[in-house]
């Protein structure tokens, strides 16, 4: 009896022990189909995630975009600001800035009368946003580097030639205003708006400026003997104009003497004797004495 109970009681404890393994196993097959979903479905999240991205680009503020397709080329349709879908590998967004940007494109030229002519432009331009398919298709993303300079030289050079050195800086205003119509109007064939163009800078060759310098400088000597010589004329004008008062002085003199006699004379002798009278009295080593009077010097011996 006592060796059964041994025997039954170890037949459960290998029973409980093969139970308990199973148990075991059977939660790590459970755990790892657990951990098996989970990388699925965090796969799944990581592909849709990036297809999504892939299927949104974003149009910041000022700024336009094209589409391109590869199998129907460029769209006419153009993007405005905001976020858009497009279908990812199929189609591409190109951005392009539609803001006024500046530009200043320097060009030597020659002048009318044959005079080298250094001139800076600057010009504010912007692309016509309905004209963007059309720029993209014909010209590129870098259409200003490709269209300002070569249509700013040929029309400064054009505008300039109908001009005389001199002619360019007295009429600054109408070269510009000449040079603002023709460009703006051979921009707008490309598809461009320019905003403002202006003449910053306009220097000519080394010969002309000197040649500008000495006519001022002999310009300059001019009016100095001008002015001297003026001044000559007015100092005679003067000496002529006090003779001739000296001359009418002496002949109305010369006619009183003649109406009044000697009184006259008389009068002016008074009249002198007593300024005389007037300015030794206020002087200090002058000392009046009376006559008629005995005065006694007192004199060391």
């Amino acid at each position: 009896m006592r060796r059964e109970a041994e025997t039954s009681c170890v037949v459960r404890r290998v029973r409980w022990r093969s139970h308990t393994h199973l148990r075991g196993s059977e939660v790590a097959v459970i755990m790892a189909k657990l951990f098996e979903t989970i990388g699925k479905l965090g796969l799944a999240l990581a592909i849709g995630g990036s297809v999504v991205n892939s299927a949104l680009y974003n149009v910041d503020a000022g700024h336009r975009a094209v589409i391109f397709d590869r199998f129907r080329g460029v769209q006419e349709t153009v993007a405005g600001e905001g976020t858009h879908f497009i279908i990812p590998w199929v189609q591409k967004p190109i951005i392009f800035d539609c803001r006024s940007r500046p530009r200043n494109v320097p060009v030597i030229t020659g002048s009318k009368d044959l005079q080298n002519v250094n001139i800076t432009l600057r010009i504010l331009f912007r692309p016509v946003t309905t004209q963007l398919p059309r720029i993209f298709t014909s010209i590129g993303e870098d259409y200003d580097e490709r269209v300002l300079p070569s249509i700013t030289t040929e029309v400064l050079k054009a505008v300039v030639a109908r001009f005389d050195a001199g002619e360019l800086i007295t009429q600054r205003e109408l070269v510009s205003q000449q040079v603002s119509e023709d460009l703006t109007e051979r921009a707008s064939t490309f598809g461009l708006i320019l905003d403002d163009v202006s003449l910053t800078h306009l220097t000519f060759g080394k010969e002309f400026t000197e040649a500008v310098e000495m006519k001022q400088v002999a310009q300059q000597e001019a009016e100095r003997a001008r002015f001297v010589v003026e001044k000559a004329e007015q100092q005679k004008q003067a000496s002529i104009i006090s003779a001739e008062g000296d001359s009418q002085a002496a002949l109305l003199i010369a006619n009183s003497l003649m109406e009044a006699g000697d009184g006259l004379v008389e009068l002016r002798k008074l009249e002198a004797a007593e300024d005389i009278a007037f300015q030794l009295s206020r002087s200090r080593n002058v000392t009046y004495l009376p006559p008629g009077q005995g005065t006694l010097l007192q004199l060391p011996q």
